[in-house]
C-alpha cells in the first residue's frame, strides 16, 4: 500500500503512547512489531518518539501527561478546526482536557472526553498529518470505542463529527461511518473496563500472526487481557503491554 499523505476530517488519523518509561515502552514495541524508535533530543520536545515500520511513521510515544495517569494509547482523529470541535464537544455534553494546543509547526491538537469518560484527541495537521502506514501489518488498522453507554455515544460523536452509525449484522457492535465509510467502531462493554472506567478507546494494530505476536508479547512482559479469537474482520486479541497501556493485535483477512 502507498504511503498515505493525508486524512479527511472525522477520520482517525493517529495514535501515540502515553508511557511512565517511552524508552522501555519503545524497547517493547520494537522487539514484538519490529518497529524502529527515534527520539527528538531537543528539550522542548519533552521526550517524545515515533515508530517506523520500513521507514513510514505509524505511530507516537511519549511520556505521560502527569502523576497519576494511567499509560495509554491514544487515538487522534483529524480536523480542520480543533477549535470548533471543542465547541461541539463541550456542547455535546464531553469534556475538553486540554488545548487546543499548537505543537511546533507540527499541527494542533486537543484531549477530550466524551460522556462516558473515554479519552480521545483530535489533530489539525500542519507539517505532521499522521500516520504514512495504516491497515497493514505492523501499523493501525482499526479504532474502536468500548462502552457501557452506547446510545450516549450515538448521540455524542454524531454530533461531534458528524460520524453517522451503523449496525454490524449478527452482533452488537457499531461502525461509524464518514461519508458512507466505516471509519471507526463501537463495542457495549457488558461491565466496568480495567481500572473501573466506563468507557475507552482501543486501538488496533494488524500484524500477520496474532498468535505468534500474542506469544512473544507475553513473553516480554505483556498481559494477555483477551485470548486469540477468530472474528468477522480476521483472528484478534487484546493484551496489555509491561505498563498496563492496552492494545488490540489483529490478523486481518484477505479483502474479498
Amino acid at each position: 500500500m502507498p504511503a498515505r499523505s493525508g486524512y479527511q476530517p472525522g477520520v482517525p488519523c493517529w495514535a501515540d503512547l502515553s508511557s511512565p518509561d517511552p524508552r522501555a515502552s519503545a524497547a517493547f514495541y520494537e522487539e514484538i512489531f519490529g518497529w524502529r524508535a527515534g527520539f527528538d533530543p531537543a528539550p522542548e520536545a519533552g521526550g517524545y518518539g515515533t515508530f517506523r515500520q520500513d521507514g513510514k511513521l505509524v505511530a507516537g510515544v511519549g511520556p505521560t501527561s502527569g502523576p497519576g495517569r494511567p499509560p495509554a494509547w491514544n487515538t487522534y482523529i483529524a480536523t480542520g478546526d480543533a477549535e470548533s470541535v471543542a465547541d461541539r464537544v463541550k456542547e455535546a455534553g464531553g469534556r475538553v482536557s486540554t488545548g487546543p494546543v499548537q505543537v511546533f509547526d507540527e499541527g494542533t491538537m486537543a484531549v477530550f472526553e466524551d460522556p462516558a469518560g473515554a479519552a480521545f484527541m483530535v489533530w489539525e495537521p500542519g507539517r505532521h498529518f499522521g500516520a504514512q502506514l495504516v491497515g497493514e501489518p505492523v501499523s493501525t488498522c482499526w479504532a474502536a470505542l468500548d462502552t457501557c453507554d452506547p446510545e450516549d455515544a450515538k448521540a455524542f460523536y454524531p454530533e461531534v463529527f458528524g460520524w453517522a452509525a451503523r449496525g454490524v449484522p449478527g452482533g452488537e457492535r457499531t461502525e461509524w461511518l464518514v461519508d458512507g465509510r466505516p471509519v471507526a467502531g463501537m463495542t457495549p462493554a457488558s461491565g466496568a473496563l480495567p481500572g473501573g472506567a466506563r468507557a475507552r478507546w482501543l486501538v488496533h494494530f494488524a500484524v500477520r500472526d496474532c498468535d505468534a505476536v500474542v506469544a512473544l508479547a507475553a513473553e516480554r512482559g505483556a498481559t494477555v487481557v483477551e485470548r486469540p479469537r477468530g472474528l468477522p474482520q480476521g483472528r484478534s486479541a487484546v493484551l496489555a503491554d509491561p505498563f498496563g497501556a492496552a492494545f488490540a493485535v489483529t490478523a486481518l483477512k484477505p479483502a474479498e
